[in-house]
């Protein structure tokens, strides 16, 4: 049974949306813990990154801020107007938001600037496939699966856990500090703006998954949904272990030689 879900209660409240949803994000929630708790971001709010894992983890997840409007663009290739309540809904908010991501990599470009890592570096430096996984992965369900998966996967996990790390860092006086005060400003514009806007967004997101479904999707359905947020949270894990693992290897190895 497929019954119609309209939101009644604040679009950031939880209890907003049907209970199939509410468990599946208490379901997810410590897969996306396991991401915005990450060492990764732990070390960049204390500035104690080294240079070379900020190169790999600039360049690491350069491909999804690339790709991000297409990701939300294939999505829209799968709305119908008309056809029903949610993809109404999905078509109006990816229209609108696909022109606020326009500006979005030139920003993430500067921000690698501002810490030392050349734009040319990533735009063209290699990224092995334990960091590309979730721009394939974000590929993937965003071209072959359903709306509601791409949207999951994507607007709500990926937005969703992005914007917890971002104002980790943007509230770090910290972090902040160890940028030039001459470019601080225009380095830190891609994390305060996915500090504030992907709040909403992946609220926004459930909310579209949550009216595509509605209040008693069938269990294989919200089995997947779960599957797919996951999935992004457990790719945004390896990218960050990517940028620390190696080198975390490489300083406990010189210590026991020495």
């Amino acid at each position: 049974m497929n019954s119609r879900f309209e939101r009644n209660g604040p679009v950031d409240a939880l209890s907003s949306y049907p209970t199939w949803a509410q468990d599946m994000v208490g379901e997810c929630e410590s897969d996306k813990l396991a991401v915005v708790s990450h060492e990764l971001f732990a070390q960049m709010s204390a500035a104690r990154l080294e240079h070379d894992a900020t190169a790999a983890f600039m360049g690491g997840i350069w491909p999804v801020i690339e790709r991000f409007p297409g990701y939300m663009a294939m999505n829209l290739l799968k709305t119908q107007f008309g056809r029903s309540a949610g993809d109404n809904l999905a078509r109006r908010w990816l229209v609108r938001n696909i022109r606020v991501e326009q500006n979005h990599a030139e920003y993430w470009l500067t921000w690698a600037d501002g810490v030392g890592v050349d734009r040319q570096t990533v735009l063209n430096g290699w990224v092995p496939p334990n960091a590309a996984g979730l721009a394939n992965w974000c590929e993937d369900v965003a071209r072959n699966d359903t709306l509601a998966a791409g949207i999951a996967a994507t607007n709500y996990a990926v937005e969703g856990a992005t914007g917890e790390w971002s104002q980790l860092l943007y509230d770090s006086e910290t972090y902040r500090n160890s940028i030039s005060a001459d470019v601080r400003t225009g380095s830190l514009r891609w994390l305060q703006l996915h500090a504030a806007y992907d709040g909403a967004h992946p609220w926004e997101a459930l909310e579209i998954v949550c009216t595509l479904l509605g209040t008693s999707p069938a269990p294989h359905e919200v089995a997947h949904i779960t599957e797919c947020v996951k999935r992004s949270y457990t790719c945004m894990r390896m990218l960050a272990d990517h940028c620390v693992e190696p080198r975390r290897t490489i300083r406990r190895t010189a210590e026991v030689a020495a």
